[in-house]
């Protein structure tokens, strides 16, 4: 399989970039988005073009997927080399992102962003969110979930690589059907109440799930393990497809999943007004719906044949920095063009205006973050 990737490394840059800038774009979406019915064409739009490019985070996961199987070297190893190279932008972001939003709501003022609640940017909300980080995200950090399970995936690579090294194609196509089965699991959560499930005590987990037991049938092959299983075997055993046979079966397979994605989204709204418990079980990373519409993607970029250039893989390692720094510049970007824009420009175009925007200054910085060698360390 490395040999493969090294030969072709291109296209991984371009899957990097592309992923990336999807993020930056879902990002600029959300403050749409949570105009909900206050004002229902802001919210169809920004809802559209989100759902369009859920594909982004598990595009991620499969780059993730490409590059590091089969793991090198021992368990320990790995962990110190992967791990250690993650817990420290986790850190840092951790506390700078909170005190970058304090700083930039003292200088500039309230937003009216509807996704902004301003009593949680005060100085103490700030503080504690800068030390709560040991749990989980905040509002401010929302990006950084990903790297809360990425540690997860860290964790778990060297126990599937030992695997995947001496499994059969047979048996990883095994193992990709009983994850595919998981892809349903949000539908199936959807449907049981419908078809008379109460749950238990209280708890509307399946399978298993309980108070007391969080680990359900499928636990442990679900989620984004499945995605970077299917990115190395798409590479290790490449699909033999046409341009046209990618597109007639791609094309299809995409305006499925982004139908029910987009339309799903809009009628879970109508049922459970801005209830984002409910609403973001449509835009689930592990569904089967924005499965279809990453699967079309990764194999029509896998296909591109690119050559390998520098000004690629410059704009490719500057990709994880732009991430974890994106989100308060969304939340710079989304101020500033309310405030020049006139009322008649589309939000169409002010959300690519604004993903554009934020991705050329985050650019901008992580490549001054990366001239030396203490802060390189924050953004690779």
């Amino acid at each position: 399989m490395s040999t493969k990737v090294r030969e072709n490394i291109a296209w991984i840059d371009l899957l990097r970039i592309t992923a990336c800038f999807l993020v930056v774009l879902s990002h600029c979406c959300d403050p749409f988005v949570a105009h909900f019915n206050a004002d229902y064409a802001k919210f169809l739009t920004g809802c559209g073009m989100g759902s369009a490019v859920r594909c982004c985070v598990p595009l991620f996961a499969m780059m993730t997927g490409v590059l590091l199987f089969p793991a090198k070297g021992t368990l320990g190893q790995f962990y110190c080399k992967r791990l250690g190279r993650l817990l420290v932008p986790l850190i840092f972001w951790s506390l700078a992102l909170p005190l970058m939003y304090y700083v930039y709501f003292q200088l500039a003022g309230p937003s009216a962003s509807p996704s902004v609640d301003m009593s949680t940017f005060t100085g103490g909300m700030t503080l504690q969110k800068m030390y709560t980080f040991i749990f989980n995200f905040n509002y401010d950090t929302t990006p950084l979930w990903y790297l809360y399970m990425l540690v997860g995936v860290y964790l778990i690579i060297p126990i599937f690589s030992a695997w995947l090294q001496q499994a059969s194609q047979k048996e990883i196509k095994l193992f990709l059907g009983v994850w595919a089965i998981t892809l349903f699991l949000p539908y199936i959560k959807m449907l049981a109440p419908i078809l008379g499930y109460s749950g238990n005590y209280g708890h509307m987990g399946l399978y298993g799930e309980c108070d007391w037991n969080i680990y359900g049938s499928f636990y442990y092959v679900s989620g984004f393990i499945g995605y970077l299983v299917l990115a190395h075997y798409l590479v290790k055993y490449p699909l033999d497809w046409s341009w046209r046979k990618i597109a007639l079966i791609g094309i299809p397979m995409w305006l499925v999943g982004y139908a029910v994605t987009f339309g799903g989204y809009v009628l879970m709204n109508e049922k459970f007004p801005g209830n984002y418990a409910y609403l973001e079980i449509l835009w689930w990373f592990s569904g089967i719906n924005v499965f279809m519409m990453t699967f079309p993607i990764f194999i029509t970029i896998q296909k591109i044949p690119l050559k390998p250039a520098p000004w690629l893989s410059r704009a490719a390692s500057m990709t994880f920095g732009i991430y974890l720094c994106h989100f308060v510049f969304v939340q710079m970007g989304y101020d500033l063009y309310s405030h020049i824009l006139p009322e008649s420009v589309p939000t169409a175009v002010r959300i690519l205006l604004n993903a554009v925007t934020v991705f050329v200054v985050c650019y901008g910085l992580v490549h001054i973050l990366s001239t030396t060698k203490v802060t390189r360390k924050l953004i690779a």
